[in-house]
């Protein structure tokens, strides 16, 4: 399934049906009259988010939806029918974002599954003859033809719903640490931006249940539209917490930290105050004294605490998922209360 977090549709509310202009004719009834009905309303049209979707990938290939418009009135007093509603179902963390110049107002925020906006009201249905009737005019010929239908091109925006974001440098591990922690099957290739589109994870530790979402990797200037540019950060930005992964086999770790730090600040959208775990990868490949060196480096360069782990192997992981629960919510009175961590051998780095 390809992956699609925009898209531009065209919505059309359905127009009202209209009034009808009738007279009573029946044979041997002396008083004849006005009997025309009115016309019937048009369909709304209702954003549905709904579980399961992860991609705006069918809105590539349907652009249009329009609501069908309310029947017209008849005689005998004979109302039209209701247009019905149209439903536009949307993932889960989908943005109905108007279409003007910057692409900012966002019209729309659906983050829950089951939500359901109305966002386009059908017209109202035109007045018959009937209704028109009064003393002083007892034959009236006056109708309304129905409320237009209102119409709007506008963007469709997916920010991927997840408690942890994974962030750091191309070929930080970051597909390898999903794929062991879940059952996502992210790419994983040893040449910069295997990752293309953002991937979701569902990890369970110590009965704790949370959804991971990896992005593509960050590079100098991804905030100005560098590389894969800041375009998928979005999908990061409901995250609670972000946990950045660094190469130590780099050339320099440090610096491949303070450039992902940078993008994440530049970026904004409320990622600059996230808490943010800093795990140094893949230290099956080094010795451990190089492995010790590099974190005190880190945290002389700001980083509060520094998890040795590696990807491949599940190294130092347990421990760096207790810091991660620490910053979820609780889900059930069975667990440990926030910031008291489970004991083990693995222990992080941190300052002296």
């Amino acid at each position: 399934m390809h992956f699609l977090d925009q898209a531009k549709i065209y919505i059309r509310s359905g127009g009202g049906g209209p009034g009808a202009v009738s007279f009573r004719r029946e044979k041997y009834v002396e008083y004849g009259g006005p009997d025309g009905g009115n016309g019937g309303k048009g369909g709304d049209i209702i954003f549905e988010a709904v579980a399961g979707l992860n991609t705006l990938i069918d809105f590539r290939y349907t652009q249009h939806f329009k609501a069908p418009r309310g029947s017209h009135g008849m005689g005998k007093n004979r109302n039209g029918a209701a247009g019905k509603d149209l439903v536009i179902k949307v993932p889960v963390g989908t943005q109905v974002i108007a279409d003007d110049e910057d692409r900012e107002t966002i019209l729309v925020d659906l983050t829950e599954a089951g939500q359901r906006v109305t966002f386009m009201e059908g017209g109202l249905g035109g007045r018959g003859n009937a209704s028109y009737k009064t003393s002083t005019n007892r034959a009236p010929r006056q109708h309304q033809p129905g409320i237009a239908p209102q119409e709007l091109w506008v963007w469709l925006r997916l920010k991927l719903l997840a408690d942890v974001g994974l962030v750091g440098m191309p070929n930080a591990g970051k597909s390898t640490f999903i794929n062991k922690l879940s059952n996502a099957k992210a790419k994983v290739g040893d040449y910069a931006f295997t990752t293309l589109r953002p991937q979701l994870g569902v990890v369970l530790h110590k009965n704790r249940e949370f959804v991971l979402a990896d992005i593509p990797g960050l590079i100098a200037g991804a905030a100005d539209g560098a590389g894969i540019g800041d375009r998928f950060l979005g999908h990061i930005e409901r995250c609670r917490v972000l946990v950045h992964l660094i190469d130590i086999s780099s050339t320099d770790p440090v610096e491949a930290m303070q450039v992902v730090e940078e993008e994440l600040d530049a970026y904004g959208g409320g990622l600059d105050g996230k808490p943010r775990l800093v795990a140094l990868n893949k230290v099956d490949l080094v010795d451990d004294a190089l492995a010790d060196a590099y974190a005190k480096e880190l945290i002389k360069a700001g980083a509060h605490e520094v998890f040795a782990i590696s990807g491949a192997t599940g190294k130092g992981m347990s421990r760096l998922l207790d810091a991660v629960i620490d910053y979820l919510p609780a889900a059930t009175s069975t667990e440990r209360p926030e910031g008291e961590r489970e004991e083990t051998d693995e222990t992080p780095w941190s300052p002296v």
